[in-house]
């Protein structure tokens, strides 16, 4: 049986749940939650869209991991979701505990899954369920290029008036501040995006995606976006389950790619079966190249912050 396990039922967990069913790559998708009643209500009103959305994949809810067991890929979004005026590290020593207790119940019903994060801070959770994991370096992975890289794509279509499946873009790096556009590989109707608006233009562009989470908790007030960032969560799922190969920018781990090693970071990825084929190397131009080192390194701090105080 194929099985993919959602945990947190939250707006996030729950549309990213929906998602993945919605595909219909698998026999089962599993929702878990320590709120009793919300994953299996919500798993029941899912189920009942089957008959007219036309997918098969069953939808489960449940507050036993039990029911978790032999998953091929979890998700991880639970988490406290961040609050207006907060930052993604004011989230950091509360997540870090709710990351290692959901890691460590995850691996006592499934030997070997390929474990997503989408808990923030994203890089140093990513870090916290690899050490936490003990898992091959390949089977851990989190999600926030691939958000990111929506978000500015989103952006460029609204400047511009232009038709978002004509655009590409890409961003690596941190998940936050220190998130890396990437205009070398950002095209509009196959023509370079340098070549249709001004470097501030980029910058202002960048500055919004960069904003972008924060701007959606502001408006919202209680909450945070879930739309964008499940269809971001689904993709990799989708692209893993499938064993389709294909690239897109996730949280992976670095070692000696772009001249840095030892770190988790926004890299180009190839997804397949085994969760991470290959990190993808693609032609930076120098001022990108020197941003990404300066996102690694900003990572590995905040991993040592991370550390100092599990270590405590």
């Amino acid at each position: 049986m194929k099985k993919v396990t959602i945990v947190g039922s939250g707006k996030y967990g729950s549309m990213t749940a929906l998602r993945v069913a919605e595909y219909d790559l698998v026999d089962q998708v599993v929702m878990t939650d320590i709120v009793e009643g919300l994953p299996q209500g919500l798993a029941l009103d899912m189920n009942q869209s089957r008959y007219v959305e036309s997918f098969s994949s069953k939808i489960v809810g449940t507050n036993n991991y039990e029911d978790t067991s032999e998953s091929e890929v979890v998700v991880i979004t639970a988490g406290l979701p961040r609050k207006p005026g907060m930052t993604r590290m004011d989230l950091l020593e509360v997540n870090a505990n709710i990351v290692t207790d959901v890691t460590k119940n995850i691996l006592k019903h499934s030997e070997s899954p390929i474990i997503i994060v989408v808990t923030n801070p994203l890089d140093q959770m990513t870090s916290l369920v690899s050490q936490v994991s003990g898992l091959p370096k390949n089977k851990v992975i989190g999600q926030a290029g691939v958000l990111d890289s929506s978000r500015f794509a989103y952006f460029i279509s609204e400047k511009l008036g232009v038709d978002m499946k004509k655009i590409e873009a890409l961003t690596l790096g941190s998940h936050g501040e220190t998130m890396v556009p990437v205009p070398s590989q950002c095209k509009v109707s196959g023509e370079p995006l340098g070549d249709l608006i001004s470097e501030d233009e980029i910058s202002e562009l960048v500055q919004k995606t960069s904003d972008g989470g924060a701007e959606i908790v502001g408006l919202l007030k209680t909450g945070s976006a879930y739309f964008a960032p499940s269809s971001a969560a689904a993709i990799m799922v989708k692209s893993i389950i499938s064993n389709s190969n294909d690239v897109m920018p996730a949280c992976s781990w670095v070692n000696g790619e772009y001249g840095i090693n030892d770190v988790f970071l926004g890299v180009p990825t190839m997804l397949g079966s085994n969760g991470v084929t290959k990190v993808v190397e693609l032609e930076l131009n120098d001022n990108e190249l020197n941003a990404l080192k300066s996102a690694s390194n900003a990572v590995k701090s905040k991993v040592e912050e991370l550390n100092s105080i599990l270590s405590q």
